[in-house]
């Protein structure tokens, strides 16, 4: 199947053209049917021209089910029985698309609220300012084994000082409430008479989260609802392949455009390195290997040794020998019954105190190499 594409076409039409099971990731910015009636004026007096495109009117609510659920049921067809779909709507419309993508078994993970960090102002004033739009992350089934790069998103995570401030040197895990701007300045797409090209294009920021954290490099993304291709962007940028769907000609001739000025960010971000499991070595296997010895004292930070390692990778301490774990927690006498022993116990090398973690990362990269 070819990937790294833009199809000019519709998408309900070209997504029975896609292979069934072939999508890993799959970003839907469906059509809101915003309804919305009248001219709007802003502080100035100028219009406010919101979205009054022909692909977003749809003539009745039984219309635009049909029109959701035909286009959520071509997705399910081609996405991965491991991938994930992330869909975004307004208050209008994702209420009636997450009760249809229920009813088809997609499986909801999370829903994800976008706070728009400088919304567009309610200028009736007759309701509350609609600050934010809802992202609703899902699974084909239940049992689908969907990626998560949840270290890289601890990494992404700098939505409000409590959430980003370190506590013992770890971010803390990313939240369903995510700040980020709505799309203005150089990053916001004009046309060749310098109007914005597209009523409802979403910011990098936004699609650079959901690509990072929920797909992997070489990856194939999908967003049937292209609009100004800043999915395939992103994807592009952190080195998944995309395929486009967008019937607007227009559109897919600037986001050729655009796409062509992206290069891949070879970074710890795009690879999900926070994430890679390391190899797994034993206390026995390194005894074994020589790098630790039988009867060595091992101590804490303070350099005074505290118990005795076994042949068997127990600590002697107080006449008992325990796992170097259970060992930490008693002789540091806290509650807890565990302590990761690798954070607390250090040997000497050379004459110099060495945390025992360290020496395990050397024996691991040599083990690699």
């Amino acid at each position: 199947m070819k990937s790294n594409i833009i199809i000019n076409g519709d998408s309900l039409v070209e997504l029975n053209k896609l292979e069934e099971n072939s999508i890993d990731l799959i970003f839907a910015d469906p059509p809101y049917w915003m309804r919305t009636e009248g001219i709007l004026k802003r502080v100035e007096g100028t219009d406010f021209d919101g979205c009054d495109d022909d692909w977003d009117q749809f003539d009745s609510l039984s219309d635009y089910e049909h029109f959701t659920r035909q286009w959520l049921s071509a997705c399910k067809r081609v996405l991965k029985p491991n991938g994930s779909i992330w869909v975004i709507g307004g208050m209008q419309c994702i209420y009636t698309i997450g009760s249809i993508m229920q009813d088809l078994g997609f499986w909801i993970i999370n829903d994800v609220i976008w706070h728009k960090k400088n919304p567009t102002p309610n200028f009736m004033g007759t309701r509350l300012n609609n600050s934010h739009e809802t992202l609703i992350w899902a699974t084909k089934s239940k049992t689908s084994k969907y990626t998560f790069n949840y270290k890289t998103a601890k990494e992404l995570n700098h939505d409000n000082v409590e959430d980003y401030e370190f506590t013992s040197g770890v971010r803390k895990q990313m939240g369903s409430v995510w700040r980020i701007s709505v799309c203005s300045g150089n990053e916001r797409i004009k046309d060749n008479d310098g109007n914005k090209l597209h009523s409802t294009q979403k910011p990098e920021e936004l699609l650079e989260r959901i690509v990072l954290i929920s797909s992997k490099v070489n990856d194939i993304v999908l967003d049937p609802f292209g609009g100004t291709m800043t999915t395939a962007a992103m994807a592009k940028r952190h080195g998944r392949q995309y395929i486009m769907i967008e019937r607007d000609k227009k559109y897919c001739e600037y986001g050729t455009q655009r796409i062509k000025n992206i290069s891949f960010d070879d970074s710890d971000l795009s690879n999900a390195t926070f994430d890679i499991r390391p190899i797994k070595v034993s206390m026995d296997e390194m005894i074994k290997a020589g790098v630790f010895h039988p009867g060595e004292p091992f101590s804490f930070k303070d350099g005074i040794p505290v118990a005795k390692l076994t042949s068997e990778g127990k600590l002697e301490y107080n006449n008992k020998n325990l796992d170097m774990h259970s060992c930490a927690a008693v002789a540091r006498n806290v509650k807890a019954k565990r302590l990761n022993g690798f954070d607390y116990w250090y040997v000497i090398r050379d004459g110099k105190l060495i945390s025992i973690k360290q020496i395990r990362e050397e024996y691991r990269k040599m083990k690699v190499a």
